[in-house]
């Protein structure tokens, strides 16, 4: 497996990946223990465009454009989407100071000052890969400019109708957060599902991916139904669920807030006992863990366990603490970075080798990518329990590739 991050671990860590971890390069052993000094990058205002920011030179050394491959970062980093996209923009800062990496130079393009100037821009000063954007709905956008002029892109975003040849997607898919999910449940006994899906393309896809997963696993999936996100409508789906017969698992593919508000519905409808489920949607909502109604519901997520880790260097140097999102744009700069090291001057990233079998490794775990710009990753099965999200069944350790 390709190291594209090696955490601080305890000694007791074993297996392949511990072993690995060992036989890692020195400049990604170095994670977590650099204590140089960090820029924060802003967006800018401009007539033509946002103008670039550029990420700061490792330990303050000034190095020319020709000592370096020059990737664009594609954010929002006001607006809006503002504090999420700057976020993202100060956890590639980190990750670029924590390795010590001096042949990349990053620059920031705030799209929130418009997507297509951000792009052309990017593009216009020779940048060789794009990371980002965050929203689905500029990947189209982004990728229409990029593509044509041979630059790769590794988006944050989830959304699968985005995914392409050289668009490759590094948000967490939903569609194996639903099937690890079901997957677990089915194993522990559960073989009658239903699900709660939103009104919309994501749960469109949440309610084919709930089917072929309980079909996979070998149980029955009863009934699924829409909700707009009100209350006249959640009461309705959950009464529909309650009558289409004996259901013994409800997966609710919506955010923390929406699933907050169906998990009583459900029980006042009839299905007290039902065991309720979730995807990773609920892993970056505080307020689940905090609801005593959500308590012994699972969900499948990326771990925790090294984001925490990060998030403390993060407060140390930022003053705040990240967005559950941000360790997307850490662990890309840090497969950037491994695969720069032999990345020759001057000439495309190596987009090939970001399909490696074997995955790399990052803050939100083990992952790879196909061709076809999908990602793939090992996930964990989290219990909501009181206060806290606690670990049930741990993510694999790595992927089983044959060579």
């Amino acid at each position: 497996m390709t190291i594209a991050a090696t955490m601080a671990a305890p000694q007791a860590q074993s297996g392949s990946i511990g072993l690995i971890a060992k036989r890692a390069t020195a400049v990604f052993m170095l994670m977590f223990l650099a204590a140089c000094q960090s820029v924060i990058p802003k967006g800018g205002q401009g007539p033509d465009g946002p103008p670039p920011v550029e990420s700061p030179d490792p330990g303050n050394v000034v190095l020319s454009d020709g000592d370096r491959h020059r990737v664009a970062l594609l954010l929002p980093v006001t607006g809006a989407d503002g504090d999420v996209g700057q976020s993202i923009a100060n956890a590639t800062t980190l990750a670029l100071l924590d390795t010590r990496n001096t042949n990349i130079r990053m620059t920031t393009y705030d799209t929130a000052l418009g997507v297509d100037a951000a792009v052309k821009k990017a593009v216009a000063d020779g940048n060789k890969l794009i990371l980002g954007p965050l929203r689905s709905d500029d990947v189209i956008a982004v990728a229409n400019v990029a593509k044509p002029a041979g630059v790769p892109m590794i988006s944050f975003s989830n959304d699968v109708g985005a995914a392409g040849p050289n668009v490759f997607l590094l948000g967490h898919l939903p569609s194996q957060s639903i099937d690890r999910v079901v997957k677990y449940a089915k194993a522990q006994g559960y073989t009658r599902f239903g699900g709660i899906v939103p009104k919309s393309v994501y749960g469109q896809r949440a309610s084919s991916n709930l089917t072929n997963s309980v079909r996979a696993a070998g149980g029955a999936l009863v009934s699924v139904q829409e909700i707009d996100g009100s209350t006249v409508s959640i009461d309705a789906a959950a009464r529909k669920l309650n009558a289409a017969g004996i259901i013994d698992a409800v997966l609710i593919a919506d955010n923390g807030r929406v699933a907050i508000a169906t998990v009583p519905a459900l029980r006042k409808a009839g299905l007290s006992s039902a065991k309720i489920l979730g995807t990773d949607l609920w892993n970056i909502d505080a307020s689940v863990a905090a609801n005593p109604m959500m308590r012994s519901a699972w969900f499948a997520s990326v771990s925790d366990t090294m984001f925490r880790q990060y998030a403390d260097k993060y407060r140390a140097r930022f003053g705040r603490a990240p967005s559950r999102l941000s360790s997307l744009g850490y662990d890309s700069v840090l497969l950037v970075a491994r695969v720069a090291q032999n990345w020759k001057l001057g000439t495309r990233f190596p987009v090939a080798r970001l399909t490696d079998p074997d995955g790399f490794i990052g803050i939100d775990g083990a992952f790879r990518f196909a061709a076809n710009g999908m990602s793939e990753r090992m996930l964990e099965v989290q219990e909501v329990q009181a206060g806290k999200h606690a670990t049930i069944d741990p993510a694999p350790r790595g992927f089983a590739t044959t060579k």
